[in-house]
Formats: C-alpha cells, structure tokens, sequence
C-alpha cells in the first residue's frame, strides 16, 4: 500500500518540481548571458541550474521529514540570492517562493484540519 501524503507534502512536491524545471532554465540564462564574476567560467551558471533543480527534486520527495521544509526555505533564499547576477531570478524567487510559503503554511493548516477531524469524525462543518 502506498503511504497517505499530507497536503503540505502534496503542494510542496507540485512547487518544488516545477520550480526545479525554471531553476534549470535559469541556470542556461546565467550561461548565455556569462554573468558570472571575471575568472569563472561561464559553463558553471549550467552546473549551478542542474545542481539547484536536482536539489529541488530531491527535497520535493523527501518533504515527510520536517528537515525538508527547512532545506526547502534555503532553496528558495539561494534562488533569491541568484537574482544578484540575473534580476529576472529574484522575480522567479519571489513568485515561487510566495507559491512554497502557501504549500507549507497552508497545507499544514490543512493536514492539522484532517487531523482533528480524524479523531473526532462526528463533528460537522469542522466545528
């Protein structure tokens, strides 16, 4: 049987992964536009997008573990940072990481809501 994923894990999953995929473009814009410092190979804004979007999908399937939330919130704040080189990557921070502040504030919200009305189930309109 397949174990029950809680809406937190379920919304973060969905923002992380196609984050990831804008994550990987972003890296080939720091590529093409070779903003990177003087000294550092241009390639490397490649190797930065892969590693950041496969961060992304390794935390997206381990967001069980409350650490996960936390590794998530540095994703987000290393993306934000990235807008220092290309300020369309701070636009994309923002927006994803408004999207991850709601998967995470409110799907906890959503998994205590199940969770009391697990216990108690004869309650209506969950009062």
């Amino acid at each position: 049987m397949r174990r029950q994923r809680g809406a937190l894990e379920s919304l973060g999953a969905v923002v992380l992964g196609f984050e990831s995929i804008v994550v990987f473009l972003g890296g080939l814009v720091v590529y093409g536009l070779k903003v990177l410092p003087f000294g550092i190979e241009p390639w490397w804004g490649i190797v930065g997008g892969v590693v950041m979007a496969v961060a992304m999908v390794a935390v997206a399937g381990l967001l069980q573990h409350r650490a996960a939330i936390v590794v998530g919130w540095a994703l987000q704040i290393l993306l934000l940072l990235g807008g220092f080189l290309v300020p369309a990557l701070a636009v994309v921070a923002l927006i994803f990481g408004g999207m991850w502040a709601y998967a995470t504030i409110k799907g906890a919200a959503l998994d205590r809501q199940n969770a009391r009305r697990a216990a108690h189930p004869d309650l209506s309109n969950g009062e």
